[in-house]
């Protein structure tokens, strides 16, 4: 897909309801755990039988099944077995509120023995994108922050802009995007934000109240960026006439920027 370039946007931090932080800040003395093996950019195995999805950041995807690998994806892992490596093969482990994903691994932020948050690291060296998934956002601000500066910088996967517009969605899977907000309504099912294209954005009705609702309301009209996994709704059975066939649930407000 063609890359939708926003280079000198401006960007409405009303939506994200937090500030600019500095770097992520230290958990104390964590126990050093040995590492297997690195997986990929985000996923790292434990030598105690552990398997790490790493909170916060979501790296290139290796290629599978013939597939071809993503831009910085090799990138992304042989810099994640650098830093391990650093760290004499070894991590500090801070699991998340919520500590386990469908696959089974365990959910955690990951540190080196000085405290630096390898998360954020990566990020900031564009190696990965900044997710957000409640409650497990407690470094959101200043991932944000590490994200902001290696977009600036054009650093890793920002130098080519990875933003696909909305109207380009033809599969399932992680995106950023951009796209212009046609309405924003509200019934049992959650927040419905749906977009010029095949997109509608979705706020599930228990995460509703961590975004600003008067926000949503004035983001209609406007130009926004939303980054997630992307559903084919047509697939699940759950796309009625004239409904729109993709779904990006948004996990937080970091997931969503307004631009002007």
């Amino acid at each position: 897909m063609k890359k939708a370039s926003l280079a000198g946007a401006f960007f409405v931090s009303a939506i994200w309801l937090c500030g600019a932080q500095g770097a992520c800040p230290s958990p104390g003395s964590l126990p050093q755990v040995a590492v297997q093996r690195v997986v990929d950019g985000d996923t790292l195995y434990l030598e105690d039988g552990r398997r790490i999805r790493m909170i916060g950041l979501n790296s290139p995807e290796l290629g599978k099944r013939g597939r071809a690998d993503e831009p910085f994806a090799v990138a992304a892992r042989q810099r994640l077995e650098a830093l391990v490596a650093a760290n004499d093969g070894r991590v500090g482990v801070l699991p998340g509120k919520d500590d386990r994903d469908d696959y089974g691994r365990t959910l955690a932020h990951v540190y080196s023995a000085r405290g630096e948050n390898l998360e954020e690291r990566l990020i900031a060296e564009g190696l990965g994108f900044l997710v957000a998934v409640a409650p497990n956002v407690d470094l959101v601000s200043c991932q944000q922050v590490a994200e902001r500066q290696a977009r600036q910088a054009g650093a890793g996967l920002w130098k080519k802009s990875p933003v696909v517009r909305a109207e380009q969605i033809d599969a399932p899977g992680f995106v950023l995007m951009s796209g212009r907000v046609e309405s924003v309504r509200r019934n049992r099912g959650g927040i419905w934000i749906e977009l010029q294209g095949p997109v509608v954005l979705h706020i599930a009705p228990g995460l509703q109240r961590r975004f600003d609702a008067s926000a949503l309301e004035r983001l209609k009209g406007r130009k926004i960026e939303a980054r997630g996994w992307v559903v084919d709704r047509a697939r699940r059975g759950g796309n009625k006439a004239g409904q729109a066939r993709w779904m990006l649930p948004l996990t937080d407000p970091a997931m969503l920027e307004a631009v002007l």
